[in-house]
């Protein structure tokens, strides 16, 4: 049986994609959460991470209004584990100013637990004062960052910013349960 919950947050970029890889073989070993944002299924649907976990994928705060506990609350308490997997510049903005206007971002904001984001964006996006800022404030409070790695990213630039590969971020996972 499977014991530890992990929940994953999946943002708008292409690196998307590998998020998806990461859901099936987490999925594996541990229960898996998806919760994805508005933009982030413009890239991947929640099928494919409904499909993976072999649970409801969570896009909104809005859909299951029978319960009487907000399903983010409830995520809270029973999560070992936050990854946001991408994280994109926009939703380390969020998660270091406290915004809560989403799913994904209000789970963040309730999970007192460990957060780990693996940054994917453009290298200029990643240097830009604003973002290490944020990030900055999101490792003071206790946040791990698995990369950003050096290399080429989809828009065809190079440079820091690009999401490290699966196995790494499994790897750092699996050390911080």
């Amino acid at each position: 049986m499977k014991s530890k919950l992990i929940v994953l947050g999946v943002t708008g970029s292409i690196a998307a994609y590998k998020a998806a890889d990461l859901c099936s073989k987490l999925a594996k070993e541990f229960e898996v959460q998806v919760i994805m944002t508005e933009n982030a299924c413009r890239f991947v649907t929640p099928v494919t991470f409904r499909t993976l976990s072999r649970r409801p994928v969570i896009t909104t705060l809005w859909e299951d209004e029978s319960q009487w506990r907000p399903r983010h609350v409830e995520l809270a308490d029973e999560a070992a584990l936050f990854a946001v997997v991408p994280a994109t510049a926009n939703f380390l903005a969020k998660a270091a100013n406290g915004i809560a206007d989403d799913a994904l971002s209000t789970f963040a904001a309730t999970f007192n637990g460990t957060h780990i984001y693996a940054p994917a964006m453009n290298p200029k996006m990643w240097a830009h004062s604003a973002c290490r800022e944020n990030c900055a404030v999101l490792e003071k409070r206790g946040a791990i960052f698995a990369g950003p790695a050096n290399g080429s990213v989809a828009c065809g630039a190079a440079g820091t910013g690009r999401m490290i590969e699966v196995p790494e971020i499994i790897e750092i996972i699996s050390k911080h349960l």
